[in-house]
């Protein structure tokens, strides 16, 4: 499965997520590892992650 990286590699200092995939350091460090399910688990987080994080950049 590829990656959802897109080059975008910033940590958010609260949430501690990706500004650019919504993954955590832990979910982007065993992304290469895990199972396909694991990884259908990591990308189905990663919608509301990335709406969260972007209502936070706006205020």
């Amino acid at each position: 499965m590829k990656s959802p990286c897109n080059d975008i590699c910033t940590i958010d200092r609260s949430s501690r997520l990706c500004i650019g995939c919504g993954r955590s350091l832990s979910e982007i460090g065993e992304w290469g590892s895990a199972s396909p399910g694991r990884q259908r688990e990591i990308l189905s987080l990663l919608p509301d992650r990335m709406r969260q994080l972007a209502a936070k950049a706006k205020r």
